[in-house]
């Protein structure tokens, strides 16, 4: 079970619950256009994808993302791209804020700056075909395991076999970097993987679509949070989204796009800047 405890970092700045999002200052390029542009990959549920019956883009950080611009009196402008294009459009200025699931890491904030709005995880997880042999993360060893080469979770999974495989004396996992999230799971559901390592909002989404498909592997590696992220510099965009995400929590609008995705249990019930560890 994922704790929202275990992340009170001492450096994380705290946005006063008072604050309101009618006064917070945009930047003079946001307030002449009234628009806010939005860098998105929508290609991962929960989180942000297409709905196949509508084609409609969807998803938690659709909803978050509205319902903070709303808050900001501005409109959204959407820029569906790769994940790995996401960071340079931001530090280029093509866009102003990346609405993706991304990790916070004290690496990534070299360049970057997060609003962190979700507990995260890198969870491992099987098919329910070899659930009786890979119960536990322990259980990775030994075994090939998948995770989105571009993504934090690669390197998660190496440095954990390394410590919990590789220096315990057992055999390392094989580690595979896949195409991203939707590959990994068509290489686990087709046996090119014996486990997977995803975000526990994805692995969630996927045990309710396909259910008695697949079964968790134990505990998730890590735990860290998501957070919209912003050109370090851009301090005021930042600090203005934050006062309207608090915004959102106290008007009940977060819960409630949590709940429509069944992450109730990976909320925050702080905004907090640059937080993940």
């Amino acid at each position: 079970m994922l704790r929202n405890a275990a992340f009170g970092a001492a450096l994380a700045m705290l946005l006063p619950m008072d604050a309101s999002a009618q006064t917070a200052t945009l930047p003079e390029r946001v307030k002449a256009t009234g628009t806010l542009t939005v860098g998105i990959e929508a290609t991962y549920p929960p989180m942000a994808y297409k709905d196949p019956k509508t084609n409609e883009r969807t998803g938690v950080n659709i909803h978050l993302v509205e319902s903070i611009a709303k808050e900001l009196g501005v409109k959204v402008k959407w820029e569906e791209m790769s994940f790995e294009q996401l960071m340079t459009s931001l530090t280029t200025g093509r866009i102003d804020m990346i609405g993706t699931a991304i990790s916070d890491l004290p690496s990534r904030r070299e360049k970057l700056t997060f609003v962190d709005y979700l507990v995260t995880g890198s969870q491992p997880f099987t098919t329910t075909a070899k659930k009786d042999t890979i119960k536990t993360e322990a259980d990775l060893c030994g075994k090939t395991v998948g995770a989105p080469r571009t993504t934090n979770y690669f390197p998660v999974l190496q440095a954990w076999s390394e410590k919990n495989c590789v220096s315990a004396g057992k055999p390392a996992a094989t580690v595979n970097g896949t195409a991203g999230a939707t590959a990994t799971r068509l290489d686990l559901k087709q046996g090119r993987l014996d486990a997977a390592v995803l975000g526990p909002e994805y692995v969630a989404y996927l045990m309710a679509d396909e259910p008695n498909t697949y079964a968790l592997a134990g505990e998730p590696l890590t735990r860290g949070l998501f957070g919209f992220a912003f050109n370090k510099n851009d301090t005021a965009l930042r600090d203005a989204v934050a006062t309207a995400l608090t915004a959102t929590i106290k008007s009940g609008a977060y819960k409630q796009a949590l709940q429509k995705f069944g992450l109730e249990r990976q909320a925050v019930t702080e905004v907090k800047i640059d937080a993940g560890t």
